[in-house]
């Protein structure tokens, strides 16, 4: 059996691992237009401000590939899937068969047309190694940063450069900052937080026209820069599967197995496709680390030949900014409970149809994984003492029956329950 994983992430990293545990022999390649050893995303903002070095970014020890037995393909992109043939084509023209293919593409920096762009001749954006890499040698001491983006991309790239004294100013057309996580209150005080650290913000409105070193903004407002990095947002990449053939709505669209729907023995998993979000029953694009490695972990399992499932995927944020910790998870539609001291710690408990359906979590997000296990296990609210969970999570406020269980350890990846 030769499997064939284009990409090298978390996704297809939890592949290989996948395969392995049912197949030791069989032929994996992955081929990557990256260069590096797999490396964990969610740290290049480290690395930019000095605390990590390149041999701690690595999501796996350096003889991974080799205690695995996988070949790699490092720098080099594939143009074309061809699902009847078998085959993926790299850019050199030269085609590599396969009996199981895992498309685990990630997603892209999205810039939307921007007045003027193609006049700045520092501009970057944020989500790989490179990108890292080209910022830290384009950054000064105290160089003037326009971040174009009030989400988890452009406030981590903020983090970093505080490190070299930059004086950033960040615009979004939100009304609030990470208005993909947060809700309007807990977005108030991590954008106190922030803006205690000495960054600016510039909300509700957005670039209507760059020069070469300013950026005149709709509402006005001219703001003068070195350098600007581009985090409006990002977009999957689907287009490999798409031109094979595969089903593509926002992202890839896979079943629990996650085998790309309309193409046989093609899967897919990570930033690239839709998972169903268990919290509201709709597809979405969860870009998240852990969901994607489990993703391929399940895929690599059905490539092998065991039947395994994906069906319990919510989306979840564990993240900081300047010291202030946040972890988020599900949808916050239904009724509410709030605590907070209006500084530092807020909590958002949101149940609807007698389960938890999300929570937000800031300052003290201690024991946040009893909350993700009554989402994951769909535990109603009535079976245990919610009152006492709305102040402190802990085991006692379940029954003995849940607390044998090991409530907090979750529901494994391949319950098919």
């Amino acid at each position: 059996m030769k499997y064939v994983i284009i990409g090298n992430s978390a996704a297809a990293i939890g592949t290989v691992q996948g395969i392995r545990s049912v197949d030791k022999e069989g032929q994996i390649v992955i081929i990557s237009d990256e260069s590096y050893h797999t490396y964990s995303r969610p740290l290049i903002s480290y690395w930019l401000k000095g605390a990590v070095t390149e041999d701690n970014m690595r999501y796996r020890d350096p003889d991974f590939y080799e205690k695995n037995n996988v070949d790699t393909l490092f720098g080099t992109r594939v143009t074309k899937i061809d699902p009847q043939k078998k085959t993926v084509t790299i850019e050199n023209g030269n085609e590599i068969n396969y009996d199981k293919l895992m498309t685990a593409t990630g997603s892209k920096p999205f810039v939307p047309p921007m007045e003027g762009l193609d006049k700045v001749e520092k501009k970057f954006t944020f989500m790989t190694f490179d990108s890292a890499k080209a910022v830290k040698e384009a950054v000064t001491p105290g160089a003037k940063v326009l971040i174009v983006g009030a989400g988890l991309i452009g406030l981590k790239a903020a983090e970093a450069l505080e490190h070299y004294g930059a004086d950033m100013t960040v615009i979004d057309l939100a009304d609030r900052i990470l208005p993909s996580i947060l809700d309007a209150d807990a977005s108030a005080i991590m954008q106190k937080h922030i803006e205690s650290k000495g960054v600016k913000f510039i909300l509700g409105t957005s670039v209507k026209e760059f020069s070469a070193n300013s950026a005149e903004l709709a509402n006005g407002v001219k703001v003068d820069f070195d350098m600007v990095i581009l985090a409006v947002g990002v977009r999957p990449n689907t287009e490999l599967i798409s031109e094979a053939g595969g089903k593509v709505e926002r992202g890839i669209i896979t079943d629990g197995h996650q085998a790309v729907e309309g193409l046989n023995d093609v899967y897919s998993a990570g930033d690239c496709t839709e998972s169903l979000d268990i919290t509201t029953g709709q597809r979405k694009i969860l870009a998240l680390l852990p969901n994607a490695f489990m993703q391929g972990e399940i895929a690599g399992q059905n490539m092998a030949g065991r039947e395994a499932y994906y069906l319990n995927a919510i989306p979840m944020n564990a993240i900081g900014f300047f010291g202030l910790h946040i972890i988020t998870a599900g949808s916050y539609d239904g009724e509410a409970f709030v605590e907070t001291d209006g500084e530092r710690n807020y909590k958002k408990l949101v149940t609807k149809d007698n389960e938890l359906k999300g929570f937000i979590l800031m300052g003290d997000v201690k024991r946040a994984g009893i909350y993700t296990s009554l989402i994951k296990q769909h535990i109603a609210v009535d079976e245990c003492d919610f009152e006492l969970l709305k102040k402190a999570p802990q085991m006692m406020a379940f029954t003995r029956e849940r607390r044998n269980e090991k409530l907090a350890g979750g529901v494994g990846n391949g319950d098919q329950n």
